[in-house]
């Protein structure tokens, strides 16, 4: 069962894992920080049903990171901006697929493991919930679109996206 910090006798201990928090949250920051865009590329490339997608799913993501960092200076923290090794860019709409999906994976491991944890107090722990929908569905999007290219063929995959 998670334990869950509330306001009263574990405040001393919630105060505590603020710190956890703020280390933990800035990790979730930098993998919701797109250093790669493969939107433009897609749409260049004609799917524009695609680039659709992802846009929205960008935007989604970066309300995401608004609310970690709006709760980490909540709750007293520090925001921090660290480098990061560089990713690749996808042209390859199957390729980008793959990695957004182990991305998701491990996403949705990390999160979860840190709702576990029981070091968050309960706004923490609701947001938290709600990014670890969001990933469990952006998951599910992509096996889901994998499994459909390898039934229909990539091309007749990439049709549905013009």
């Amino acid at each position: 069962m998670l334990s869950l910090l509330f306001w009263g006798e574990n405040y001393g201990k919630q105060r505590r894992n603020n710190k956890n928090f703020t280390n933990d949250s800035n990790r979730i920051i930098r993998k919701l920080i797109p250093t790669q865009n493969p939107i433009k590329i897609f749409g260049a490339q004609g799917f524009s049903k695609l680039e659709e997608k992802y846009a929205e799913h960008a935007t989604e993501e970066l309300e995401f990171v608004e609310q970690f960092m709006d709760r980490i200076l909540d709750l007293g923290g520090e925001i921090v901006q660290e480098q990061q090794p560089a990713k690749p860019i996808y042209d390859d709409v199957i390729e980008f697929i793959k990695a957004d999906y182990q991305v998701s994976i491990d996403g949705v491991k990390l999160v979860a493991e840190l709702i576990e944890s029981g070091i968050f107090d309960i706004t923490t722990y609701d947001i938290m919930k709600e990014y670890l929908k969001d990933e469990e569905e952006d998951m599910y999007w992509s096996e889901g679109q994998l499994e459909l290219c390898e039934k229909i063929g990539k091309e007749n995959f990439l049709f549905t996206f013009l």
